[in-house]
């Protein structure tokens, strides 16, 4: 805050219903106007960003949804570009005020001013007197430059770090098949049973499944959702077994890969406690003189795609047992197989992790660039504009 009162350096800023500086107003096109090959961006009501063969505008603009995701959804628009029935363009209309400073505060502020003033039931909507009435700060030209580039140099930076994680997930996946393809007779070739200590489905006997003497206890239970949503270590859980689940169940150990075969193919993870789960996964519990489950879980992520398209075809997709009972994998010696896992550790830690890889700092840079926009555009805001606001909002009813 000191900052900013530096920056203002005594200067008062002038506060104006967004509807005297700006022109509001909505798009004429619908889905049907989307072109897979389209020259123009077409914004909708998503994040998602279309194309269209035609644009309707051209000019520098912010376009919000007026339904959906509010005050989550903001697009900064230079150029050419179509735009959807329900969602509306802000095109500055006064020289004293700056777009991209404009679109940052709305980032900063729309949100809570909006949700109070939406209507809607079950997709909360946006009329265009309520962007009218939307008060904001008009600070000298000058003090708003500043800001944008302090803050667009946070969103550049946030930017910059997507950008690098999209290359190494790219190198990852490049590598990790790469390291996993072997010649004929190169590496011995075996089944999953030939390396396992353990292998076989969970189980779930009790019906119904969901009876709730089963659940509440002390005893994990994984299920399909919790193996997709883990990055390689499965550490967070949903649902635990009572001792009577665990009874009619099966205690997998910590260390154990988990394959789903039902709903969610071939998405794998590894425990990272002892756990029970249902028939719809596999567990797979690794000889330690012939293979490790890193390993196993690297091999089957190379081949995600290839037994993702073997359980296509039915109502709800699955794979049965007998695919991963007579699937053939390449096994160099163990200590290859170490190197190569511990290699492609170090990719997925940089790629996946939340707490030291690039997705972790991503999250930090976001959280800075918040917090620095909302300090920065908090600007003292007089009694009269408040009341001035509430005149208008009984004006429009």
């Amino acid at each position: 805050m000191n900052f900013l009162e530096k920056l203002l350096d005594g200067v008062a800023v002038e506060w104006k219903p967004l509807g005297e500086v700006a022109k509001i107003g909505t798009g004429s096109s619908n889905r049907q106007d989307e072109s897979e090959d389209g020259a123009y961006p077409f914004y909708v009501r998503s994040q998602n960003i279309l194309k269209s063969d035609t644009f309707e505008f051209d000019e520098t603009a912010i376009v919000i949804p007026g339904e959906g995701g509010i005050g989550d959804i903001f697009h900064y628009i230079q150029g050419k570009y179509a735009l959807h029935q329900r969602a509306y363009r802000i095109c500055i209309a006064e020289e004293n005020l700056d777009t991209k400073f404009l679109y940052h505060f709305m980032r900063s502020n729309f949100k809570r001013y909006i949700l109070t003033k939406s209507v809607g039931a079950t997709a909360i909507s946006i009329r265009k007197p309520m962007l009218e009435s939307f008060l904001i700060p008009v600070p000298p030209l000058k003090i708003q430059a500043e800001i944008v580039r302090i803050l667009d140099t946070f969103t550049a930076l946030t930017a910059e770090l997507n950008a690098e994680l999209t290359d190494r997930q790219k190198q990852y996946n490049y590598y990790r098949d790469r390291s996993l393809t072997f010649e004929k007779g190169e590496v011995e070739w075996k089944t999953l049973g030939e390396v396992a200590l353990d292998f076989g489905r969970g189980k779930s006997k009790h019906r119904p499944r969901n009876d709730p003497k089963l659940y509440g206890g002390n005893t994990p239970f994984i299920q399909t959702g919790d193996i997709r949503n883990a990055s390689h270590i499965i550490e967070i859980y949903s649902q635990t077994y009572s001792e009577i689940g665990l009874k009619q169940s099966k205690l997998w150990s910590k260390g154990t890969l988990c394959i789903t075969i039902a709903a969610n193919i071939a998405e794998t993870s590894i425990l990272g406690f002892d756990a029970c789960f249902p028939d719809s996964v596999i567990g797979f519990v690794a000889n330690p003189e012939k293979t490790t489950s890193g390993y196993v879980e690297y091999l089957l992520s190379s081949l995600k795609t290839k037994l993702e398209e073997m359980g296509q075809g039915s109502a709800q997709s699955n794979i049965n047992m007998g695919t991963f009972e007579n699937l053939r994998l390449p096994f160099p010696p163990l200590a290859e197989q170490v190197r190569i896992a511990s290699l492609l550790d170090q990719f997925d830690t940089l790629t996946t992790s939340i707490r030291e890889g690039l997705p972790r700092e991503i999250a930090l840079r976001q959280k800075q660039y918040e917090y620095y926009r909302d300090l920065l555009l908090t600007f003292p805001k007089p009694e009269e504009v408040e009341t001035h606001l509430n005149s208008m909002e009984k004006s429009h009813g």
